[in-house]
C-alpha cells in the first residue's frame, strides 16, 4: 500500500468548508472545492507517494498494467483502472444530467473524433453510486408520471396543459413531457419559470413549491426547474445511497457524499447549468422509465463492514468502521483497491507494506495481494473492482 494524494476539482457549486475540514485545512478554503478525485482518470492527476517522490497513478498503471490491475481486471477492462472514487461536496445544485451506456459512449466517442466540442470525451460508460456522508439532497430518476401530472396541474398554468396530458399517459408519455419542457421556446422560458415560482400550491405540494423556488434562484428562466418536478426528490440519511445507471436523469442538490463510478467523464446535460447543454443528445440517451425505489440501504456483510450491491462489475464499495469492538477487518479483494479515511486513524496493509491514513487521506494498493487488512480506530471506504471473488471477513 502507498499513500495516494487526491486531486481537488474547484467547480463553482462546491463547498468551501467540507473537503478542507475533512483534510484538516483552514476553513473557508480559498475557493469552492467540489470534488476530491481518487483514481487514475486523466482528468485529474492523483499522485502515489513512494520512495520519497510522488508519481502519477495513471502513469504507474500505464507503465505496469498487469502489476497494478492483475490479469483478471486487465482482461476485462484493458490497461486502465476501471473505477474512480470521489468525495463530493455540493453547496449548490449540479446540472440536470444523464450518462450514456457503454455502447452509446463507444459510438458517440468515435463519431465525434473530429468535433470541436465533444459530449463523449472517452469511449466508456459512467454508472455511479453515491453514499451520503451528511444529509444529501438529490433528484434521481423519473417518479410515477401520474403523480407528476397532478403536481404540474396544481400550478394552474395553462401553458403546461400539453405536458400534463402527456404525463397522464403514464410511463409512455414521459418522453413527450420531457421533450416539451427541455425544448420550450427560448422567448417564453422566463415567463414559464416565473409563473411556476409565483404559483400558490396546496399545502400537500409545499415541498415541490420549495424545490422550484430553490432551483429558480440559482437558474432563473431554466426549464430544468420544471423538469425537476418529474424526478424523485430524496434526502438521504448518512449511509443511504442512490444508484444511477446509464440513462437515468438526475441532479445532486446539496450535501456531502462518497461517490464511486466507472472511470469516465461522459456527461450529457439538459439544464440547471451554465456549461454546455445538448438537449437532442440527452433526449436520445435517456431511459424513459420509472425508478420506483431510488434509495439503497446499506447491506451488512460482516461486523463493521457494509456495502451497496450494484449490478455491474466496474466497481464495488465497502464502508469499514473500526472501534474497540471491531479493531481489525480483513477484506479479500482480487484487484486494485483505494482506501479513503473519513475519520480517525487506520492502518491499511497488504503484501506490499502498510501505511497509516487519517481523515481526508487515502491509500492505493496494486492487485496481486488479495488480502487487505485494516486496523485501528476510524471510518474508511474501500473501492475495488466488482468480481465474484470479492469477500470480507473479520480476523
Amino acid at each position: 500500500m502507498n499513500l495516494l494524494r487526491g486531486a481537488i476539482r474547484g467547480y463553482a457549486w462546491g463547498s468551501r468548508s467540507v473537503i478542507a475540514r475533512l483534510q484538516g485545512r483552514p476553513v473557508p478554503s480559498d475557493g469552492p472545492e467540489a470534488e476530491l478525485w481518487l483514481g487514475a482518470h486523466p482528468g485529474a492527476a492523483c499522485l502515489v507517494e513512494r520512495g520519497g517522490s510522488a508519481v502519477s497513478l495513471g502513469d504507474l498503471v500505464a507503465a505496469e498494467p498487469l502489476r497494478w490491475l492483475g490479469e483478471e481486471v486487465f482482461g476485462r477492462f484493458g490497461p486502465r483502472l476501471p473505477f474512480l472514487l470521489k468525495v463530493l461536496a455540493a453547496e449548490s445544485p449540479l446540472s440536470l444530467q444523464a450518462h450514456p451506456d457503454a455502447e452509446q459512449a463507444r459510438r458517440g466517442h468515435a463519431a465525434q473524433a473530429d468535433s470541436g466540442h465533444r459530449n463523449y470525451v472517452d469511449p466508456h460508460h459512467k454508472p455511479e453510486l453515491l453514499v451520503a456522508v451528511s444529509p444529501f439532497e438529490a433528484l434521481c430518476g423519473f417518479r410515477d408520471p401520474l403523480f407528476s401530472a397532478a403536481v404540474l396541474d396544481a400550478f394552474g398554468i395553462a401553458a403546461l396543459d400539453p405536458v400534463v396530458a402527456a404525463l397522464r399517459d403514464g410511463p409512455g408519455g414521459l418522453r413527450e413531457a420531457v421533450r416539451l419542457l427541455l425544448t420550450w421556446p427560448e422567448r417564453d422560458r422566463t415567463a414559464l419559470v416565473d409563473a411556476v415560482v409565483a404559483a400558490q400550491l396546496p399545502e400537500e405540494y409545499a415541498r415541490q413549491s420549495a424545490l422550484v423556488r430553490h432551483l429558480a434562484g440559482h437558474f432563473p428562466g431554466d426549464p430544468g426547474v420544471v423538469v425537476a418536478l418529474l424526478l424523485n426528490h430524496v434526502t438521504l440519511a448518512p449511509g443511504e445511497a442512490i444508484w444511477m445507471p446509464a440513462g437515468n436523469l438526475h441532479a445532486y442538490l446539496r450535501g456531502c457524499g462518497v461517490e464511486i463510478m466507472a472511470a469516465s467523464d461522459n456527461v450529457l446535460r439538459g439544464g440547471l447549468t451554465r456549461k454546455h447543454v445538448d438537449v437532442p443528445e440527452l433526449l436520445r440517451v435517456l431511459r424513459y422509465e420509472v425508478l420506483a425505489e431510488p434509495v439503497l440501504a446499506p447491506v451488512a456483510v460482516a461486523d463493521g463492514v457494509m456495502t451497496w450491491p450494484v449490478p455491474i462489475c466496474d466497481f464495488a464499495l465497502h464502508r469499514v468502521c473500526l472501534d474497540a469492538r471491531v479493531p481489525e477487518v480483513r477484506l479479500i479483494l482480487s484487484g486494485p483497491r483505494v482506501v479513503l479515511c473519513l475519520g480517525g486513524e487506520v492502518e491499511a496493509a497488504d503484501g506490499d507494506g502498510a501505511v497509516r491514513v487519517r481523515s481526508g487521506q487515502a491509500a492505493v494498493g496494486a492487485a496481486g495481494h488479495g488480502l487487505l487488512t485494516l486496523a485501528g480506530r476510524g471510518e474508511v471506504y474501500v473501492a475495488s473492482v466488482g468480481t465474484e471473488s470479492n469477500r470480507s471477513e473479520i480476523s
